[in-house]
């Protein structure tokens, strides 16, 4: 295959923050009533309450969450050294679905019970998938992808056991939306912890970066340059859980983000380092920042994020097959 052709990193990440940018404004500016910049200054009481209240916090919810899912999905790439590895690969995403679903079911559903839950559920699957693989007394990459995708086949069949008892009525329907993904009720108080516990996250995984590009070496080349592979294996993936299980907690399941954007940046940069994880998160902020503007203005009603983020993945993938086929 031949190599991609290499572009100065900097200056696309210095683009793509630009283009975050205008989204950013954009974002601010979508929605049902009209804000104007006259009557935000002149702080007049509707315009205020409606951006601080609605627009602020959603847009940027959006771009936090972009910019997490999708460093997330390039770790997630780097450490599985696969493309196409996404956060769904050790069940972060089912064991959310999972928690959301028993909060739902058992402790009536608030916003916070459910982003608590949904949060433990996550951690635990892949806390879980961890101890499986250590079990085993092969410590390789194929390991811990059989023990995720164990764990996520049996969140996936507990997800549905749950969903065999909701009530049709009530309780299904808001399992089925949870899951669909949706930014509409981000306010001013679901902001901070899952903030706290992304940066920590994003703050980990970049002061680990160096050691981590040696895994792409090989485990027998990274460990002759003196890298714990297990130990940073098993750190790195649970600090990319811990970004994942913040983001979806407040937000339900995003798909495709945490894999578009660190492929794309790949793609443009032809490398793996850090301003390549930076391009990707910030691919992943434009992304699901003009996804959400469009699911709150292309039809009268909120649209669910991850069908619109799953007709931007659909054919990327697609195309990305096609470029396959007619590279030698």
């Amino acid at each position: 295959m031949r190599a991609p052709k290499q572009r100065p990193a900097r200056m696309l990440v210095v683009v793509a923050l630009l283009i975050c940018i205008l989204l950013f404004g954009f974002s601010l500016c979508v929605g049902r009533y009209p804000l104007r910049l006259s009557a935000l200054i002149a702080r007049d009481p509707m315009t205020t309450r409606v951006f601080y209240t609605l627009r602020l916090p959603r847009t940027v919810l959006a771009a936090t969450v972009g910019f997490a899912l999708a460093v997330a999905g390039f770790v997630y790439q780097l450490v599985f050294r696969n493309p196409l590895a996404a956060p769904d690969i050790i069940g972060v995403s089912s064991g959310a679905g999972t928690g959301a679903a028993v909060a739902i079911l058992f402790f009536g559903g608030g916003a916070v019970v459910t982003a608590v839950s949904a949060f433990t559920g996550g951690i635990t699957a892949v806390l879980l998938a961890l101890v499986i693989a250590g079990v085993g007394k092969k410590k390789q990459i194929a390991t811990f992808v059989l023990s995720g995708i164990a764990v996520n086949a049996l969140m996936q069949a507990a997800l549905m056991a749950l969903k065999l008892t909701a009530d049709p009525e009530k309780q299904l329907a808001s399992i089925e939306f949870w899951t669909m993904g949706s930014l509409a009720n981000s306010t001013l108080q679901k902001l901070p912890w899952p903030l706290l516990l992304m940066g920590c996250g994003l703050a980990g995984i970049f002061l680990l970066y160096r050691p981590l590009l040696f895994l792409t070496l090989g485990d027998d080349e990274a460990r002759m340059m003196g890298v714990p592979v297990e130990r940073l294996r098993r750190v790195v993936l649970l600090l990319a859980t811990l970004i994942v299980a913040a983001a979806v907690s407040v937000t339900g399941l995003i798909t495709f983000i945490g894999l578009i954007a660190p492929h794309l940046a790949r793609l443009l940069t032809g490398s793996s380092k850090k301003e390549s994880c930076l391009l990707a998160g910030l691919l992943g902020s434009a992304l699901l920042l003009a996804a959400d503007c469009a699911a709150r203005g292309l039809l009268g009603t909120e649209v669910p994020i991850s069908i619109l983020t799953s007709l931007l993945g659909a054919p990327f993938l697609v195309w990305l097959v096609c470029r396959e086929e007619r590279v030698p």
